[in-house]
């Protein structure tokens, strides 16, 4: 592939939108519905050093920013004390690791946008440049639904994908902070960390670290999460029903066994027993002094 190095030009204000201009970096401020929430220190190091090397190949994304109250040109190149009168749309790696490397401007086209036009094309380009992996995608998506109060099918229309894909992905969410880390770390795939819901909690670590050290592909693991179910599913059996006798004999003789055991403790009980083809009749008298 072959990179193109943008040669940013020195232009008015009213002249920057949809041009690549540069930016000091302190004029720009995060976005607010910045979808990317991991940034691994070794990866922006690398970057780092490949911008000091080679300079930004690709221009950042901004849009200024309506709350700013500041004229418009103070961020451009060549002014001085600059606030932040930017906002990242898109960026987000490149930006850090430009601060990193000591850039004190950076390459940036200015878009004209609203914040809500915004937040939606921060997590398009990063979904659609394959940026992030699919934990920060179902956070971007949970973020833009709450950052825009919109329904999920609201936002499966804005980001262009199917609503199901949406509700799949939102459902990632529902695994601990810990069962996320372990996933990514051990690279299971978007489908194989799903399929973890369908275990019990305590169970879902241990699968994991089956289907990396098996190096199980996506139907495999599958296989395994089943096998692991089952057994979940039968290790607390129904409750068992009371086994009653039905044999009269035995409960007569427990009877007569009781009465027995009233009258050698000192019970002066008075029994009459009647019994006929039919039924055995008990009439007892227990005093209560």
């Amino acid at each position: 592939m072959i990179f193109q190095r943008f040669v940013p030009e020195k232009v008015e204000a009213h002249n920057v939108i949809n041009k690549v201009v540069e930016i000091d970096v302190a004029a720009i401020a995060p976005n607010p519905a910045q979808p990317r929430v991991i940034f691994d220190d070794y990866e922006l190091s690398q970057l780092a050093i490949s911008i000091q090397q080679n300079g930004i190949l690709q221009p950042l994304t901004v849009r200024r920013r309506s709350d700013s109250g500041v004229p418009a040109a103070s961020g451009v190149s060549g002014n001085h004390s600059p606030k932040q009168e930017f906002e990242l749309i898109a960026g987000e790696r490149r930006l850090r690791a430009a601060k990193l490397a000591g850039f004190g401007k950076v390459p940036c086209i200015v878009m004209e946008t609203s914040g809500e036009k915004s937040a939606v094309l921060a997590i398009m380009e990063n979904i659609q440049r394959s940026d992030l992996n699919y934990i920060e995608e179902a956070f971007a998506i949970k973020r833009l639904i709450e950052f825009l109060g919109i329904t999920q099918e609201e936002a499966a229309v804005k980001l262009g994908i199917a609503q199901s894909t949406v509700a799949n992905k939102l459902r990632l969410l529902q695994l601990s902070d810990e069962e996320k880390a372990m996933a990514l770390r051990y690279r299971l795939n978007e489908r194989q960390a799903r399929g973890l819901l369908k275990l019990p909690g305590e169970m879902r670590i241990s699968a994991i670290e089956r289907i990396s050290a098996g190096q199980l592909n996506t139907a495999a693991a599958d296989r395994l999460i089943e096998e692991m179910l089952s057994p979940a599913v039968r290790r607390k059996p129904p409750p068992r029903k009371a086994f009653y006798v039905k044999q009269a004999s035995l409960y007569i003789n427990t009877f007569n066994h009781t009465i027995d055991s009233m009258k050698k403790s000192g019970i002066d009980c008075v029994v009459k027993k009647k019994k006929t083809d039919e039924f055995v009749e008990y009439n007892v008298q227990i005093p209560l002094k």
